[in-house]
């Protein structure tokens, strides 16, 4: 048997291939099998028709802080005086020692920080 006569077959037997792979049911886009998140479909209802989902105590805005520790600290990071932090360690005396000179740092820094004592120029006068 020659190439030329074997082409005849092989391109029916290709077209024939073709044709019947469109009537595939193998379609995996949109297949019924069993997911992952089979099961929830209670739990996405229950989540789907709450009318606030954020808890009640994301609503509030009385945080507490310390503002005069946060303006010496934006200063301290827009200076680049930045006080490295202190290692945590299972020994209670490299722990003091580290904090002892971590506050040291920390005085030091703010000593030499401009306008560490005086009150802000850019606040408006009464």
């Amino acid at each position: 048997m020659s190439f030329r006569s074997a082409i005849k077959p092989l391109a029916a037997v290709l077209t024939l291939g073709v044709t019947l792979s469109a009537c595939s049911d193998i379609y995996f886009d949109r297949r019924e099998t069993i997911s992952l998140a089979s099961g929830e479909a209670m739990a996405a209802n229950r989540v789907t028709h709450i009318i606030d989902p954020w808890p009640p105590y994301a609503a509030r805005q009385n945080i507490a802080y310390n503002g005069e520790k946060a303006a010496v600290a934006a200063e301290r990071y827009r200076t680049g005086r930045v006080i490295p932090p202190v290692n945590a360690t299972t020994s209670s005396a490299a722990y003091s020692q580290a904090a002892q000179q971590a506050q040291s740092t920390a005085n030091t820094q703010a000593s030499s920080a401009p306008n560490a004592g005086s009150s802000n120029s850019n606040s408006p006068t009464k």
